[in-house]
């Protein structure tokens, strides 16, 4: 899991120039003319797009959660399941039972400088076997804001900590069927080699 490396390591309208009203053209027959209408049909998402939106949100979800729960000890773990799941959610679980064992906690936020999303599947042969759909979700993190401090309010985290790195998270959703947008969690993470990205 690349959790503790990850910590620890953007009408317009037309008047006339006088400001008076347009003089008629005079006519034997007066006649109207319909105005004519055009409408723009906009292709609705196709289910990738959708997955691939939803997991990117939950993803940045993650990121919010995980801050909130090292930040402030007495939050619920069980807070974590809305946006974790497998060996993320245990993993996870782990690190933050450690750390509030010690009495460590964190100070600022940890910022997403870049994410993009890598893959779409939407097979959903084998739910129970793990086979669901998945999203691969690529994340530059940025902790230059973010410290880890123990009882006494002293920085934990080492001096030559690189602040910025990238993470390749992999976003199920096990209730696809029922739940095909809300029901994503990040099932699993691992560090990548990658061009540092600049800190946001």
């Amino acid at each position: 899991m690349a959790t503790a490396a990850l910590l620890l390591a953007g009408v317009t309208a037309c008047t006339n120039s006088d400001g008076g009203e347009p003089s008629p053209t005079p006519s034997a027959a007066s006649t109207s003319t319909s105005p004519t209408t055009s409408t723009t049909t906009t292709a609705p998402p196709s289910d990738s797009e959708i997955a691939s939106q939803a997991a990117s949100d939950l993803v940045r979800s993650y990121y919010a959660v995980r801050d909130q729960l090292r930040q402030s000890p007495k939050i619920p773990l069980n807070k974590l399941k809305v946006v974790a799941t497998s060996s993320e959610l245990s993993a996870l679980q782990k690190l933050l039972k450690r750390e509030r064992q010690q009495g460590l906690h964190q100070t600022g936020d940890t910022q997403i400088a870049e994410l993009m999303v890598q893959t779409v599947s939407l097979d959903n042969a084998d739910p129970q076997g793990g086979d669901v759909p998945t999203v691969q979700v690529d994340v530059c993190y940025d902790v230059s804001d973010a410290d880890l401090l123990d009882k006494s309010g002293k920085s934990v985290v080492n001096a030559d900590r690189a602040e910025t790195g990238w993470i390749r998270y992999s976003v199920a959703n096990y209730e696809w069927d029922t739940d095909p947008s809300g029901a994503w969690r990040v099932a699993s993470s691992q560090n990548i080699e990658r061009t540092p990205c600049a800190a946001s």
